[in-house]
């Protein structure tokens, strides 16, 4: 599938992972178990010459780890390793859970579909028409929230840029592209890309991030680069994200939109149900986003945000995987 642009490698069962959540594992305990002795199925699907250096999973797990009233849940796969948190591919995932049977009884006009991220719980609202899914789909994630605000950062041959930080599902940096000499609609993508990266390194080394209930979620994900446009507006606003090892979303971000409106409403610069637009600079696709309501995450002032968006199918693979083929499990090429 794909959302907005970015790719969606759906797998929609491994026996191993469902072994070990059987067991008893918590999603972020499977995350590093599945990291340690199944990384192998990420690298062959993500990398080339199966997948590419922009190429996205997620790993559908039933059972025992989609309890808790949840309908699935999920581990989120890129090019550099797993996330906590992809709303491209929930959306993405809130169709395919209806229409592949994963949801008992979908209710029409639209359907809660809800999932068990690394993050925690998310809720899918997905139209159904009694015999498909639809569009658009939108999702409440995890409370959001800013974490740091006007932080002066030294990067490295750029200079000294001054960021925002913020928690959607997973941590950003925010900045306008202007601060390092850029557009981000009409710079090159390699220079956003490589101005980006340089951002997400130095905020690293230099601000110690911290998540309310799990350090396994305490780490800077990427750095999303902007228009410089975050007062309300009813015109879209643009946005690049870079995240892992240098990887370029084609969409606006699931999860940027989610922490980016969180900083907005921080700011005071949007209230409560209003509506903004985002757009990708890759593709120029859309995200809309709004905070619904207010929310606490341990001694944070947080939200709780929805995104809307379009997921498609794009087609059904069967990978093989030859023991004699010295490439089986694939290769990484930037």
């Amino acid at each position: 599938m794909h959302t907005g642009g970015e790719p969606l490698r759906i797998i929609p069962r491994l026996e191993a992972a469902e072994r070990a959540a059987a067991a008893g594992l918590s999603l972020l305990s499977l995350r590093r178990e599945v990291a340690a002795g199944q990384d192998h199925v990420r690298r062959a699907l993500m990398h080339e010459p199966r997948g590419h250096g922009g190429m996205y999973g997620a790993l559908v797990v039933r059972g025992g780890a989609a309890a808790e009233g949840a309908h699935l849940a999920v581990l989120f796969l890129h090019c550099a390793g797993y996330s906590a948190m992809c709303g491209h591919a929930v959306m993405a995932l809130g169709r395919f859970a209806l229409d592949y049977g994963l949801v008992p009884e979908p209710a029409r006009p639209e359907t809660a579909v809800r999932l068990r991220c690394p993050c925690g719980p998310v809720t899918a609202f997905v139209p159904w028409d009694g015999r498909r899914s639809g569009n658009p789909v939108r999702f409440h994630s995890v409370p959001a929230f800013a974490a740091a605000t006007d932080l002066a950062i030294d990067v490295p041959g750029r200079g000294k840029v001054v960021v925002d930080i913020a928690y959607g599902g997973t941590f950003y940096a925010f900045l306008s592209a202007e601060q390092l000499g850029l557009d981000v609609c009409s710079s090159s993508t390699r220079d956003l890309v490589s101005a980006a990266s340089a951002v997400t390194e130095a905020v690293k080394k230099q601000f110690k991030l911290h998540h309310p209930e799990s350090e396994d979620l305490a780490f800077l994900y990427g750095t999303i680069l902007t228009d410089g446009k975050d007062a309300f507006s009813e015109e879209p606003t643009t946005n690049i994200c870079v995240f892992a090892d240098e990887q370029v979303d084609r969409s606006p971000t699931g999860s940027g939109v989610t922490a980016r409106i969180a900083l907005q409403y921080h700011k005071g610069l949007i209230q409560l149900d209003q509506t903004r637009t985002f757009r990708s600079s890759t593709t120029g696709s859309l995200f809309t986003g709004k905070a619904v309501k207010e929310a606490k995450f341990g001694s944070y002032n947080a939200v709780i945000v929805e995104v809307s968006g379009e997921a498609f199918y794009t087609g059904t693979a069967t990978f093989t995987v030859e023991e004699e083929d010295p490439l089986k499990h694939g290769f990484f090429f930037k």
